[in-house]
């Protein structure tokens, strides 16, 4: 058990210094994978780059076909390393209220972006509506609209939404264990995931709720994060550490005998390959690092994690036939970018500034002490010895 201590001794830091590059790749395989979902699922064409990283990812490497997951694993591995710490430091509201407050605003834009496009017949849906009613918009706000059934997608990656919001909410549940033998919480994680997938697995329908099979399907990969930052960090034995990992990969092996995963039997592998590269390049100090592409991508992943979707399928299908294959996909990229860059100046960091500055107000008004009240008598002073006594009467001071 760790000792009572202050936040700096129970949750150490540990410099992730590789994390950006880890972004930048992470964004490169997500936007393939739609690329490639959408030039060889929907269109039935191909692209010399599909060909190519096919060759040496999916028919050598071993990987999901489309590298599909690949991306969301890289990032959900990275919150476990990243998020754990501060959820351990900071107060359960604190916590929440900057977590949140970085995710929602740039993410309810974007809602606000997919609804206007499909409403005026510009983008279609991520899910088997033809549109979305009112009150599926509002829950689309809160992440309700996937747990409907069947499940509407107005935006369809912020599915990976709920598994974030899904972890951060545990964190502040499980924060006394945290603080004390923190290798519990993704022990009981992979545990709870396994009674989730049985549930949906044995329960009839009405009953089921297939998006929570989805949530605990991909969150070992959260917990494979959070276990490498203990390790990291020397919060645990290493031989709690061993067994919480080969509990994340049960939890894999389970939910891909069950057809669980939507892409393929070849989640374990694409979850162990992501793992390895966290551990292997999470504390590269190179000179890679910095260089601009990689720093500018991975500030803005999110932003371009949200909006890409949204700009891929009418950009390329109005470009394609004046700039070919190659000059449509550099258009998508080119627009993406802009679109992202605005999402992120404009809102994410604001947004996320405010918030932060507004719980930083309220936690220093907490630990403000409280002002002395005035009182018509003083307390004794004491000068030379002599304890000095003032008259109420309005004399002076005397001895």
């Amino acid at each position: 058990m760790l000792p009572s201590s202050t936040s700096r001794d129970l949750a150490p830091r540990v410099d992730l210094k590789g994390a950006n590059l880890l972004r930048f790749l992470a964004v490169l395989t997500v936007l393939y994978s739609h690329i490639s979902f959408y030039l060889i699922d929907d269109l039935g064409t191909g692209w010399w780059g599909l060909d190519l990283v096919y060759e040496l990812f999916i028919a050598r490497g071993g990987l999901n076909q489309h590298l599909s997951f690949l991306g969301v694993a890289v990032f959900m591995t990275l919150t476990g390393a990243l998020i754990t710490r501060s959820a351990i430091r900071h107060s359960p509201q604190k916590f929440l209220l900057n977590r949140l407050g970085r995710l929602l605003p740039a993410f309810w834009v974007a809602i606000v972006a997919a609804i206007v496009l499909v409403r005026l017949g510009i983008n279609g849906m991520f899910s088997g509506q033809v549109g979305v009613s009112n009150s599926e918009a509002v829950l689309s706000f809160f992440l309700g609209n996937f747990f409907l059934k069947p499940e509407v997608a107005v935006l369809g990656v912020a599915w990976t939404l709920t598994v974030q919001v899904t972890f951060y909410f545990a964190c502040v549940f499980a924060r006394p264990i945290l603080r004390a033998t923190p290798i519990i919480m993704p022990l009981a994680g992979a545990a709870i995931c396994s009674l989730i997938l049985l549930y949906n697995l044995y329960v009839p329908q009405p009953y089921s709720v297939p998006m929570l099979s989805k949530i605990a399907a991909t969150l070992p990969t959260v917990f494979l994060g959070q276990i490498i930052y203990l390790g990291w960090a020397r919060l645990a034995d290493w031989r709690l550490i061993v067994i919480a990992a080969f509990a994340q990969i049960e939890v894999v092996r389970f939910a891909t005998e069950f057809r669980v995963y939507w892409a393929g039997d070849r989640y374990l592998w694409t979850i162990a390959v992501v793992t390895a590269c966290v551990v292997l390049i999470g504390r590269y100090d190179g000179q890679m690092n910095n260089w601009a592409v990689v720093r500018w991508t991975a500030q803005r992943s999110y932003t371009i994690y949200l909006v890409h979707t949204l700009v891929l399928y009418r950009v390329y299908e109005n470009t394609v036939g004046h700039f070919g294959q190659t000059g449509a996909i550099i258009a998508f990229l080119v627009v993406m970018a802009a679109v992202a860059e605005a999402l992120y100046r404009w809102v994410e960091v604001p947004a996320a500034r405010k918030i932060a500055a507004w719980t930083d107000r309220r936690a220093a008004r907490a630990a403000k002490p409280p002002d002395r009240v005035a009182t018509d008598t003083p307390a004794p002073r004491v000068a030379s010895g002599h304890v000095l006594v003032r008259r109420t009467s309005g004399s002076r001071i005397s001895r």
